[in-house]
């Protein structure tokens, strides 16, 4: 998996390439906990995603926990219909904002 990182002002936007599974999520998880210290608009772009498991489920899970307690917005961009069904049949679309 491919971490990009663009920052701009309180605005962080991560777009991810590959596979979000139980060998990368940890990474994108520590990442997570660097890069969110005074971000009000969280955005991922999933237009390169191929593939989340459970593991990446919980850490966009855990983002969203942050994001909510700091007062700010986190959404989803570009996701597949793959991953997209993921989301519906675990009931992740009506928790996470997906555009």
């Amino acid at each position: 998996m491919t971490i990009n990182k663009d920052s701009n002002g309180d605005a962080l936007n991560i777009a991810l390439s590959g596979r979000l599974d139980t060998t990368t999520a940890p990474e994108l998880e520590e990442e997570l906990k660097s890069s969110l210290d005074g971000v009000k608009e969280l955005s991922f772009d999933f237009a390169e995603l191929a593939y989340i498991s459970s593991a990446g489920l919980r850490v966009l899970l855990s983002a969203q926990k942050l994001m909510n307690k700091a007062g700010g917005n986190m959404k989803i961009k570009g996701a597949n219909e793959e991953i997209k069904e993921i989301f519906e049949v675990t009931g992740f679309n009506d928790i996470l904002n997906i555009e």
